[in-house]
């Protein structure tokens, strides 16, 4: 407990009801020097006299002994709490944008990729016809995923443990098996 603290919380309290230490001592029925020796952490009153004083003043008796509102106190907490999560939830969106935007750079690139090899010609052997649907596949792929973040869903699904370690298993099942197809495409 600091007596100082506290004294000055009794001071603020008296300075609110407007009352002298002297108008304040008179209710109280004790000296004006005891009720300074208080607000300035000198001395303290026994238990009976906060008891009094928390009711006069309209306070806890804790605020009195911890020398501090608790509303206040908790307004500040709620705050600290508030800034808290709003910088994880910041954290985890900015960390959740990163990735859709290296998967739409993605996307684009292999839609370009796919588009030259269509423009140019380049897609007339089988393996080059495959390797350009897989690009295709590819784009679709992340266009879903965007519409996915945009509508809120990927957060919803990353969320959950079970769907995103399977989403994980999935992304890694189709990954191996177009590159199985690549090189099964490159040897036939």
């Amino acid at each position: 407990m600091d007596q100082k603290k506290t004294g000055y919380f009794l001071k603020q309290l008296r300075n609110e009801k407007k009352l002298t230490q002297e108008q304040l001592a008179e209710k109280f029925q004790i000296t004006s020097r005891t009720v300074s020796r208080w607000e300035t952490g000198s001395n303290m009153p026994d238990i009976s006299m906060l008891l009094e004083l928390a009711d006069f003043y309209e306070v806890d008796i804790r605020e009195i002994i911890d020398g501090e509102r608790k509303s206040e106190q908790m307004n500040e907490e709620l705050k600290e709490t508030v800034i808290k999560v709003t910088d994880y939830t910041e954290t985890n969106n900015a960390r959740l944008l990163k990735r859709v935007r290296i998967i739409g750079i993605t996307g684009v690139i292999t839609i370009l990729i796919a588009m030259v090899m269509d423009a140019g010609g380049l897609a007339v052997s089988p393996f080059w016809e495959s390797v350009k649907r897989d690009l295709y596949a590819w784009t679709l792929g992340t266009l879903i995923a965007n519409i996915l973040y945009t509508t809120g869903w990927l957060k919803r699904i990353s969320e959950k443990k079970d769907v995103s370690r399977t989403m994980r298993i999935s992304g890694v099942v189709c990954a191996v098996i177009v590159i199985m197809s690549l090189i099964l495409q490159a040897v036939l």
